[in-house]
């Protein structure tokens, strides 16, 4: 048993960020459920962990459990709900990688949780057929929705292969993923899932925007978990401490890479459109530089 418990701790610490978040998911996933089962056979009154992770539809509860903002993007409850998520979040979050840093992919699960939960709080106070309904919000959906919606508008003419269907592009299996949600607004037995699944695609939406742009929205967040890195950091002893800085300081060189990197290639594509378009001579001195430059590469 101590072997498979290092086994799994080992995979943890050389895992990218992308295995670590549904690391997590799956170690809160199997934390709740035992301690369910453990109240249900002990009879330990009707205390639900649950309802203090997730986030509740009334605003005055909410504003006694701001934290929930953050934990219902981690929880889930049924085995079906965390398998659909962590599958779709592995296979996104790979194409998302491969064009973005892993901390964007952190900042993106996080901001589309967190539009998600904006969203859904929103729709139960202001729009009458959710009004009546109280309800609570948990789940990766609209964290995942977010990095769906980030990679697919970025890089349109990417292509997936999907069972029975052939090869697709993502922008398509995005917009399916939309249309189920919105057409199933209506469905009672997930009423603030289908509507926090559209907060996360906007958050993802915009992300992509702003990268074609070169603003990355998602930098916040991330500038609000460095705090707490170099909090956790200043509270550590000497070698920890020293380790978590320069580890720190490795990933903000690859983010200024990555940041560099994406916006060359918006650059050569708008380059490779007005060639389409115009033809080559229609260049400018400068374009048809970065165009040799790039050849070179």
């Amino acid at each position: 048993m101590a072997t498979f418990f290092d086994d799994i701790k080992l995979k943890f610490k050389q895992g990218d960020l992308l295995v670590k978040l549904i690391f997590i998911n799956v170690l809160v996933f199997l934390v709740l459920n035992i301690i369910g089962v453990v109240f249900k056979l002990f009879h330990i009154g009707n205390f639900d962990v649950v309802d203090y992770l997730a986030v509740p539809s009334q605003p005055s509860l909410l504003l006694l459990r701001p934290w929930t903002l953050f934990t219902y993007m981690f929880v889930h409850y049924e085995i079906l709900h965390i398998l659909f998520n962590m599958l779709i979040l592995y296979w996104f979050g790979r194409l998302f990688v491969s064009h973005f840093s892993e901390r964007q992919l952190v900042g993106m699960y996080i901001l589309g949780g967190l539009s998600g939960a904006v969203v859904y709080v929103a729709a139960f106070n202001f729009i009458p057929y959710y009004v009546n309904l109280h309800s609570v919000l948990l789940g990766a959906s609209a964290s995942v929705m977010a990095i769906v919606f980030g990679i697919a508008f970025y890089r349109p003419n990417l292509r997936a292969s999907i069972f029975f269907v052939g090869s697709i592009k993502i922008l398509y299996i995005a917009l399916v993923m939309f249309a189920i949600d919105f057409i199933s607004l209506d469905d009672m037995s997930n009423p603030g899932g289908h509507v926090a699944h559209i907060g996360g695609a906007i958050a993802g939406y915009l992300f992509a925007l702003g990268m074609q742009k070169g603003k990355d929205i998602s930098e916040w967040v991330n500038r609000i978990l460095d705090v707490f890195v170099n909090l956790f950091s200043s509270l550590s002893s000497g070698r920890r401490k020293s380790k978590l800085k320069v580890t720190y300081s490795r990933r903000e060189q690859d983010y200024e890479y990555n940041q560099r990197k994406h916006k060359q290639e918006a650059d050569l594509d708008k380059i490779l459109d007005k060639i389409k378009q115009s033809g080559y001579d229609s260049l400018s001195s400068e374009e048809k530089k970065r165009l040799f430059d790039a050849s070179k590469k």
